[in-house]
């Protein structure tokens, strides 16, 4: 265990743990920024980011992140690879536990370690994804006008991405591995009655097609009349398979924060992962979390915008609400004591 003691320590360096850096490095708070296995979080797979504000032209995901690192560096903030395995928030200092044995202390802890996208494990995803494959149609779907997409998944997740996509693809064709979806019945029929949305039920998908020099070109899809057809293809069920030509495909099927570190830790998560912030005494949204000294920034909190300029605004206010605890907390221990009544 190292003695530093550090005044806040940012674990993520995605768009948020990067805005929550520069804002900590300028106050002059010294921030150690912790990377961890997916340095820049989901923004380095996208190729271009349009709807940041102040790049007209566009930027690309990954110069993005660059820019930011090399922004909150200029302010003195230090970056360094490690994934927290454990938080141990009882005691002050925080200590932070990491994969390689080292614990890291500090007085104050911004979370923002983001949220992964599911994948489902086609062919060649790995390869084409930001190059026609994508988990975000609200960062994306504008970059498919008229094209004929596909939107993977059946709960309300992949109903906002396929209502959203609607409005520049040609057709959206939502592929589900049951004959039912598992979506709010609001959302299943918007989704249903919307004109240019068609459904494959019993369906997933198998295999993209493509480059990234070309893009996405097409998809293969299998299907069962008895539904979740993968499954029955391992198990040596005779199934259908259709190559399609598409210009994209959407995955949704949700999203997993990354909080498992804090589980016993005494910070509140809701059903599905996520970090529950707190309100000021005014009702005002803060980035406070039930442990006091614990903020949270960005989608790791956020399981509905989940955008890159939301992420980037949260992260400010995570490091302005960790520079006036750290200035309360040090009024508190250098006020004298009171002395006993007579």
């Amino acid at each position: 265990m190292t003695d530093t003691v550090h005044d806040v320590i940012v674990v993520g360096s995605g768009v948020s743990g990067l805005s929550a850096a520069v804002y900590a490095a300028r106050a002059d708070l010294e921030p150690l920024v912790l990377e961890g296995p997916e340095p820049g979080g989901q923004l380095t797979l996208t190729t271009d980011v349009e709807n940041y504000l102040g790049f007209p032209d566009g930027i690309g995901g990954m110069e993005l992140i660059q820019n930011g690192k090399e922004q909150a560096k200029r302010f003195g903030a230090e970056f360094t690879h490690g994934t927290v395995e454990r938080a141990t928030l009882e005691e002050r200092p925080f200590e932070l536990e990491l994969s390689n044995g080292d614990v890291l202390r500090t007085r104050a802890l911004i979370v923002a370690s983001g949220a992964s996208a599911r994948w489902v494990g086609a062919e060649n995803e790995d390869e084409l994804m930001g190059y026609g494959l994508s988990t975000c149609a609200t960062c994306d779907g504008a970059f498919h006008r008229g094209d004929d997409v596909l939107v993977i998944g059946g709960g309300d997740s992949a109903m906002e991405e396929a209502l959203f996509l609607a409005k520049f693809a040609e057709s959206v064709t939502i592929v589900h591995r049951r004959d039912e979806l598992r979506a709010s019945e609001i959302m299943a029929d918007r989704a249903r009655e919307h004109e240019d949305i068609e459904f494959r039920w019993n369906t997933e998908l198998e295999a993209l097609h493509g480059s990234k020099e070309e893009g996405l070109t097409g998809a293969t899809l299998i299907s069962h009349p008895d539904g979740h057809p993968k499954e029955k293809a391992d198990n040596g069920v005779d199934v259908d398979r259709e190559t399609v030509d598409v210009g994209g495909v959407f995955y949704g099927i949700g999203h997993t924060p990354n909080t498992g570190f804090l589980e016993g830790s005494g910070v509140e998560r809701d059903s599905d992962g996520y970090i529950q912030t707190e309100s000021d005494d005014e009702g005002r949204a803060t980035t406070h979390t039930a442990v006091d000294g614990v903020f949270a920034a960005g989608d790791v909190a956020d399981s509905r915008y989940r955008q890159a300029i939301t992420a980037a605004g949260t992260g400010s206010m995570a490091a302005l609400d960790v520079e006036d605890y750290l200035e309360t907390l040090e009024h508190e221990q250098s006020a004298p004591a009171m002395a006993p009544e007579q």
